[in-house]
Formats: structure tokens, sequence, C-alpha cells
């Protein structure tokens, strides 16, 4: 690696967060679900809302089988409910068109409501640990 790449990597130990709940999993559900509640939304209000989030919708079918109404109620406060609708349009497609498993394919990710080059880019590398640039 370069200089300036081994010093945000030294200076991400000694610095960085390290105890978010969707860090050090390769689940592309709680990969997705982290990136869409970060858009336009701080880390410290994004944690509860989060957690909470995954209590109730822990696996995509569950997500997806869920009526609009109770994943709003949960979003609430959140903000900007388009996300939300995207997150259960694309639980619905995952959980329907490929048996409840998120796609390794960035542009299959790309396709899916909501999902756009950064969120592809989390998933694919850090779900399925392919080169991505996002």
């Amino acid at each position: 690696m370069g200089f300036i790449s081994d010093q945000l990597i030294k200076w991400h130990k000694v610095s960085g967060r390290h105890d978010l709940p969707w860090q050090n999993t390769n689940d592309p559900y709680l990969i997705w679900l982290s990136e869409i509640m970060l858009q336009q939304t701080q880390v410290n209000t994004v944690l509860a809302y989060f957690k909470k989030f995954i209590k109730r919708f822990p696996d995509i079918d569950t997500l997806a089988n869920a009526k609009t109404e109770r994943i709003f109620e949960l979003w609430s406060g959140l903000g900007y409910y388009a996300r939300a609708r995207n997150l259960h349009k694309t639980a619905i497609i995952v959980s329907q068109n490929y048996n409840g498993k998120f796609p390794s394919s960035f542009d299959t990710l790309l396709s899916f409501p909501g999902i756009g080059r950064s969120t592809a880019g989390a998933i694919s590398a850090f779900a399925f640990k392919k080169k991505s640039l996002f």
C-alpha cells in the first residue's frame, strides 16, 4: 500500500470507531441496512434505530413480509421516508427473486430501489470481499 493509505489505516486503528454493530460482519443485510440508514443521518442517531430495526426485522424475509406501516413506525424520527419505502421494495425483490440472499453482482445491486453506487460498492466490498470503488 502507499504512504497515505498506510497512515489512514494507522489512524483508524487508534482513533476510528470499532464498536458499531454493522462493523466486522459480512452479512449483506446488515451492511445494506446500515448504509441506507446512514444516508443523510449521523451515526449516533442511526445506532438506536439500527438496533431497534434489526430486533424487529432480523432478516430480509421478515422485512419483506412486514406491513409498510410497521416499517414506518420504526423509522419514525429518521426522516427521508423514501429510504424506508425503498428498503421495503428491495427486501421484497431480494426475498422473492433471490431466495432471500443478496446477489453479489454490483450491477444487480445497483438495479435495486434506493441502492446507488456507494451502497452497492459497500455491499460488494464488505459482504462479498470484492474490489470496489465507492
